[in-house]
């Protein structure tokens, strides 16, 4: 059976990573960025030359009627949206009490918001084709706490109990949903020297930061069907880091 996914932030770096993972086993993507629309089409350039269908959608996910327009587009392209990878985030650093109420705010919808409301949205085809799978995202700073991050990590957290919650209450359905806790991963264009220097910072035993297909594999685990038993879950893409 055909699979569709939508993967929120799928221009660059572990969005993309995830996106071409998933082609690559015959998943049809929409890409999801919310300002550079090049970037977007590049990667559904990419995932077409797989053999599979793309779909671009540009649009905040964290702004309530752009993700629910989002949906109904993605929806009204393929009937079906089967994976979900609520990977868009906002990761501004503020100490708390210079944290104002719409900076709370717009945090809280970008990372937490943003995984409730497509979830809303898809859960129901879900449902009726009893398959599923959803793909939260967490974070080292959100389990251990870091200065500077109260309300990420706050909206985090929300997203690994948001992801439990969905695994007991439709896992009846066959849909499963996790969290993924990725460590220091390589953004695109950064040097290897660079992150072979944060590694040894951060104290990661394996000796060098993540790719984005180390977490990209993680993903591709959890939607496929030998992952279908994994529910519920935080998963920490790491390098044996310690939380």
């Amino acid at each position: 059976m055909q699979r569709t996914a939508f993967i929120s932030g799928s221009g660059r770096n572990i969005g993309r990573a995830i996106a071409l993972k998933l082609a690559r086993v015959g998943v049809n993507i929409v890409v999801n960025g919310r300002a550079n629309q090049a970037a977007c089409e590049a990667v559904a350039t990419d995932v077409r030359a797989l053999g599979v269908e793309a779909l671009v959608l540009m649009g905040d996910v964290g702004l309530l009627p752009e993700a629910r327009r989002l949906g109904i587009a993605a929806l009204d392209r393929f009937g079906t949206i089967d994976i979900l990878v609520n990977n868009a985030g906002s990761r501004p650093h503020q100490p708390l009490l210079s944290i104002s109420d719409a900076d709370w705010t717009s945090v809280l919808d970008t990372n937490l918001g943003a995984c409730f409301w497509l979830s809303r949205a898809f859960l129901p085809g879900m449902i009726e084709r009893r398959w599923g799978r959803i793909i939260n995202f967490s974070g080292m700073n959100s389990i251990r706490g870091a200065t500077g991050y109260a309300h990420i990590a706050a909206a985090k957290h929300g997203g690994w109990g948001l992801a439990k919650s969905i695994a007991t209450e439709f896992g009846p359905y066959g849909i499963t949903a996790n969290s993924i806790s990725p460590g220091p991963i390589r953004q695109d264009g950064q040097e290897s020297a660079d992150t072979a220097e944060q590694a040894e910072r951060l104290r990661v035993p394996l000796g060098r930061t993540g790719l984005p297909a180390d977490v990209a594999a993680a993903v591709a685990l959890l939607c496929s069907e030998e992952g279908g038993f994994i529910s519920g879950q935080m998963i920490a893409v790491n390098g044996g880091a310690q939380t």
